[in-house]
């Protein structure tokens, strides 16, 4: 899920640097340079966090770690809502066009919502995880 937002905001970015609206780049706009920023940022802590999963994983095949499922509950929750917010800020900044068969942003929404299913979704992982803790 995490490669399939950085692949989508990769495509976002790329349209944003060749699509020209009013004579100028819509990359050089400057609400849309936040919006994919803070993309970004939010897939650097979804990949955080599910790298640290990973390692917990490793760690408890050579018999440590505790914290291991609340970690993967974490990684798995925060990555589907990130993917759900790249496929979501790439359909809108590549407007109208997005929806097309011509650009393959829309393929990724579908995988993207495939994928928030498998598993359980963000919010059955949230709840999971209330529940190891006590709550």
């Amino acid at each position: 899920m995490v490669g399939l937002g950085s692949a989508a905001m990769s495509m976002t970015v790329d349209y944003l640097k060749q699509r020209r609206q009013f004579g100028r780049l819509i990359g050089e706009y400057q609400a849309l340079q936040h919006r994919s920023a803070h993309l970004y940022s939010e897939l650097e802590i979804a990949r955080a966090a599910t790298l640290k999963a990973q390692q917990l994983l490793d760690a408890k095949e050579e018999g440590a770690g505790d914290e291991t499922e609340a970690m993967v509950c974490v990684a798995k929750s925060k990555a589907g809502r990130v993917s759900t917010l790249a496929v979501q800020e790439g359909v809108q900044m590549h407007g109208g066009i997005g929806m097309t068969d011509e650009y393959d942003i829309g393929l990724y929404m579908k995988r993207d919502r495939v994928l928030n299913e498998l598993f359980g979704d963000p919010n059955y992982q949230a709840d999971k995880l209330a529940r190891l803790k006590g709550y």
